[in-house]
């Protein structure tokens, strides 16, 4: 299967499949023949790779970045500059428009017609989110996930301690409810994934003051950090979808090379959506150098942590 009808399964839930001999090229087949035989990777050359100095490069741009766009509505908004304005569902920057695709769709169901200033903001935030990435919108500009990241340190070391015990859901999840709040919007004529997005809510919070809807953003931090990591973000959250299939074309995205990788799996572990890493283990590369699919954030966090650069940013076309 190609590369994009297989990153748009997976977008949607389908578990990542161990591939058969078939599927992998000659090249890789080799370097992971060579691998196996010379015994390249032992546990001492692991634990001799941990000690590398982790990097925060990618980490340190991306949360600069997020604080920089959100806090520039909130300056627009109170200095009164019209630089910026609205919010992050709907916004207008220097006289463009730009609206959420996700809203947007909302909106269009729920009205039931096509409104042209949602249709030209739809397409400027198209046309950008393209060349960025799709996902890039979670993880470089969404207030919420930056909280939720936060969150998941707590739950990690409680996980670790053993005060609780993670769980998890089935990643179809989120594409059920992906056309439940499509069919709401449609059936009731009201926004009803809009009132309970946390994106919209901390956004609006940001830049208009506190509402009572920040209670709710709570109790989602809360549930992350006791009982499922990022569940929002992995399990229900249908943003993730909508700029996953914009990011299924993108030029923008993580690589993988096989050749210098350890398999040892703190990418995998530290990762979002652990399932886009699926190549890193060890014998499933299908090539040499690998794109990582649609459903990542390019939060950059794999790229920091590899100790042997085999995770990178790239800009090329699918198929390049």
């Amino acid at each position: 299967m190609s590369y994009i009808g297989e990153s748009f399964l997976r977008l949607l839930g389908k578990e990542p499949a161990r591939p058969t001999k078939e599927d992998i090229r000659p090249e890789a087949q080799e370097i992971h023949f060579y691998k196996k035989a010379n015994k390249v990777i032992t546990r001492e050359h692991i634990l001799k790779l941990h000690e590398v100095p982790q990097k925060k490069t990618w980490r340190n741009r991306r949360w600069l970045t997020l604080l920089a766009i959100n806090l520039l509505f909130v300056v627009s908004y109170h200095l009164d500059i019209q630089l910026l304005e609205g919010a992050l569902t709907a916004s207008r920057f220097m006289g463009f428009h730009m609206a959420d695709l996700n809203s947007s769709l909302q909106v269009m169901l729920a009205f039931k017609e096509v409104l042209i200033n949602l249709v030209i903001g739809t397409s400027t935030v198209l046309v950008m989110w393209l060349l960025l990435g799709g996902r890039t919108f979670c993880s470089w500009v969404c207030p919420y996930h930056l909280l939720a990241e936060w969150a998941e340190k707590l739950h990690l070391k409680l996980v670790e301690k053993k005060i609780i015990k993670g769980r998890t859901f089935h990643r179809g999840t989120r594409t059920v409810l992906y056309v439940v709040f499509a069919l709401l919007a449609f059936v009731t004529g009201y926004t009803v994934f809009e009132t309970i997005s946390p994106t919209g809510i901390l956004s609006r919070a940001l830049i208009y003051g506190p509402g009572v809807a920040l209670v709710w953003v709570g109790l989602l931090l809360l549930f992350e950090i006791f009982v499922s990591r990022r569940a929002w973000c992995r399990y229900v959250c249908p943003i993730g979808i909508t700029y996953g299939i914009v990011g299924l074309v993108s030029p923008l995205r993580v690589e993988y090379n096989v050749v210098n990788c350890a398999h040892e799996g703190d990418c995998r572990k530290a990762c979002l959506v652990p399932h886009v890493l699926d190549m890193t283990i060890k014998g499933r590369a299908r090539d040499v150098n690998v794109p990582v699919g649609a459903d990542c954030t390019r939060c950059g966090i794999c790229v920091d942590l590899c100790p042997t650069d085999s995770l990178k940013f790239v800009y090329k076309w699918p198929g390049k």
